[in-house]
């Protein structure tokens, strides 16, 4: 069971949090502040694997707070509080390794789905750690000559056209680029923390299509690549804010999208779609972030095969 911190000035809000995840066995509290150098002290003391922190706080807020307990060696995850849009602050806090934010007023779905998304990271970056700890044991060194057996290259396809599927981009153009990019990451055995840079991953999608093309159609094809890849991926996030709209704790949008985006764009996207405006939100993708995780999940699933 995850355990949790607290940290807010509001003590209303501190109660709110408390009762929502208990009730909902969504895990422990360990610790409870409103805030400042005692709230520093009690996360170092307790631990916790996750802190729910408020923004804006008298004397020590959020931002400064969780730069503050990472100086002093807390590896732990964070959740944003927040009761405003300043994009200015929320860049801030994305730079300073926020993904998941909980805006006030409290809503107990908001907070169950941030929560149990945060869970999924977890056990996540729980079973990449197991891949790479019984791969590090290996002997073995792949060589660009050496093929995978058939029935893997089968089951990276399948993996990923069944996560295609469930975001609802099967069908797009992008769909195939984005299938060949897995099969060739799991192929040439990248770890998922350095992957290729994009423009080399896309020339390798580009070959793997056509061995014999040219300089010059290589280059076309790359931009063609990634315009491909780029609109799948935006209409995965506007399947899945539409999916939220319609259903907040539907298990597909629980699961895939603060995986595959920043929950901020997500909720931009939602409110772009609630509104009917034609004029765009300023919602902006991360198409390697996307790719990375795509990968981290798919290698999650070949290794549970």
């Amino acid at each position: 069971m995850v355990n949790y911190g607290i940290i807010d000035d509001d003590p209303v809000c501190r109660r709110m949090l408390e009762s929502i995840i208990e009730e909902s066995n969504l895990g422990e509290i360990v610790t409870t502040s409103p805030g400042g150098e005692d709230a520093i002290e009690d996360i170092l003391e307790t631990n916790p694997q996750v802190v729910l922190i408020d923004l804006l706080m008298p004397g020590i807020d959020g931002i400064n707070l969780i730069m503050e307990l990472k100086k002093l060696g807390y590896k732990g995850n964070f959740i944003m509080i927040s009761q405003i849009d300043n994009k200015d602050m929320v860049a801030e806090a994305y730079k300073n390794g926020i993904e998941f934010f909980i805006h006030k007023p409290i809503n107990r779905a908001e907070v169950t789905a941030v929560i149990e998304n945060v869970e999924v990271k977890l056990k996540l970056n729980q079973s990449l750690y197991t891949i790479k700890k019984s791969l590090s044991h290996l002997d073995i060194v792949p060589t660009p000559a050496s093929n995978p057996p058939t029935n893997t290259n089968h089951s990276v396809t399948s993996i990923v056209q069944n996560i295609l599927m469930s975001i609802g981009i099967i069908g797009e153009s992008g769909s195939n680029d984005i299938i060949t990019a897995m099969e060739i990451l799991v192929k040439k055995n990248y770890t998922f923390n350095n992957l290729p840079p994009l423009k080399d991953l896309y020339e390798m999608i580009a070959i793997h299509h056509n061995s014999l093309i040219g300089e010059s159609e290589l280059k076309r094809e790359v931009k063609a690549i990634e315009q491909r890849i780029r609109r799948s991926v935006m209409t995965a996030l506007t399947n899945l804010a539409s999916l939220g709209l319609t259903d907040y704790t539907n298990p597909k949008f629980e699961h895939y999208a603060s995986l595959l985006f920043d929950f901020q764009d997500v909720r931009l996207k939602m409110n772009e779609l609630k509104s009917e405006v034609s004029k765009t939100s300023g919602v902006k993708i991360n198409i390697k972030k996307f790719l990375q995780v795509l990968y981290v999940e798919t290698l999650d699933k070949l290794n549970a095969m």
